[in-house]
């Protein structure tokens, strides 16, 4: 497979607006293998659950039987439901897999791109469409494609001069040839309709350039951008617009484009993401941390597993029942602690421990501060007004 590389800069002046494609613990990568410094949360390595949605319902009609894929990780119908979980991008990958088995690459993009209609992908739908230009919702969908993509393996980047506007597709992950150029051709295949959307009228592309070879026909794809001016086995996936079709000024809500933004962080933050087993076996403990501490009965329960069976598979990640639970508990604690009024008493109850006592010492020996320092510091953070009561 051929990598894609980004575009030389053309003649002229420029500008260039790259997505976002990797967190490592703390280090963020403007594109593969760049440091990123917005410390927007990328999680690498997984899909949001409204594109692994959107690919299993794309694979059903295309005659895929979801005896196929509805055993890989992410695919239980709790996690799917719940935008809150992110999927493995390789039981994605494996879905596409599937698809190209069963049509040509190009049927599957072209497929793929009749499924995605405008609301499909979320929350990136909406900030690609309800900027107040188009380059401004081009700019938002390539800063955040974590909401639409793993961002640890592709990225978007814009390349603007004033005749045209240039978005290319980045595309890391390691796959087959039918699969990245499915991918390809299908992620490029967005930007038309969506433009579009936003505008009220309609907008055709001066340019697409796909990096997979030529298939035997390509009149499907010319009617899904809209334009005969393909150029495949090229070394970047791009496709180009007309600048001033993408500087008009569009209607749209003030302010929404800031809130999209911030509810797109917001996501980011508080997504849960499912790369493995061990993924899945924590967010069946943390689904619980609003009730009481599970017990290792009931949690061998929910996964439809034995005790002995739950405790050798944790055994098998190197962790244990123990150390998990240990773990839970000073979640909750935290977040109980940062996050609400209740007394020391009732958060003691809640995650398991005998009395306030007990928390303080194990809040001293998690965090090695007292107690009262983070609560200070809740204290510091929260808007001035009555409160309840508690403990101190």
């Amino acid at each position: 497979m051929t990598l894609d590389r980004m575009l030389q800069p053309t003649k002229g002046p420029t500008r260039h607006h790259r997505g976002l494609t990797r967190q490592d613990g703390l280090h963020h990568h403007p594109e593969p293998g760049c440091p990123d410094p917005t410390g927007i949360p990328q999680l690498p390595g997984t899909t949001p659950a409204a594109f692994t949605r959107l690919n299993a319902a794309a694979a059903t009609r295309l005659g895929v039987s979801p005896d196929r894929y509805a055993h890989l990780v992410g695919m239980a119908p709790q996690h799917l439901a719940d935008d809150v979980y992110r999927t493995p991008a390789s039981t994605n990958v494996r879905i596409w897999e599937l698809m190209t088995l069963q049509a040509p690459w190009h049927e599957v993009s072209v497929h793929m791109g009749r499924q995605t209609t405008l609301g499909t992908l979320g929350l990136w739908d909406y900030l690609l469409t309800q900027a107040p230009t188009p380059l401004d919702g081009l700019r938002d969908a390539a800063r955040f494609v974590a909401t639409v993509a793993d961002a640890g393996t592709e990225a978007l980047h814009i390349e603007e001069n004033e005749q045209y506007i240039t978005l290319s597709h980045i595309n890391g992950a390691d796959l087959s040839d039918d699969v990245a150029s499915a991918i390809r051709a299908y992620s490029l295949s967005l930007f038309r309709p969506r433009i579009s959307e936003s505008t009220r009228r309609a907008i055709t592309p001066t340019k697409v350039a796909i990096a997979a070879r030529a298939p035997r026909t390509h009149q499907s794809l010319i009617q899904l951008y809209g334009t005969r001016a393909i150029d495949f086995a090229s070394p970047v996936n791009s496709i180009t617009f007309r600048t001033a079709d993408v500087i008009t000024p569009q209607p749209h809500a003030p302010g929404l484009s800031a809130l999209l933004r911030r509810h797109a962080e917001r996501l980011l933050a508080e997504a849960v993401p499912l790369r493995d087993w061990l993924d899945i076996f924590r967010a069946t403990l943390r689904s619980a941390q609003d009730a009481e501490i599970p017990t290792l009965q009931a949690a061998a329960r929910h996964m439809c597993l034995s005790t002995r069976t739950l405790q050798r598979r944790l055994e098998e990640h190197r962790t244990t029942w123990s150390q998990e639970l240990q773990a839970l508990r000073r979640e909750q604690t935290l977040r109980l602690l940062s996050s609400t009024d209740l007394s020391l008493t009732a958060i003691a109850g809640r995650v398991g421990y005998a009395d306030a006592g007990g928390l303080r010492r194990a809040v001293q020996r998690w965090t090695g501060q007292p107690l009262a320092a983070i609560r200070a510091h809740h204290d510091d953070c929260r808007p001035s007004g009555p409160s309840m009561a508690r403990d101190s």
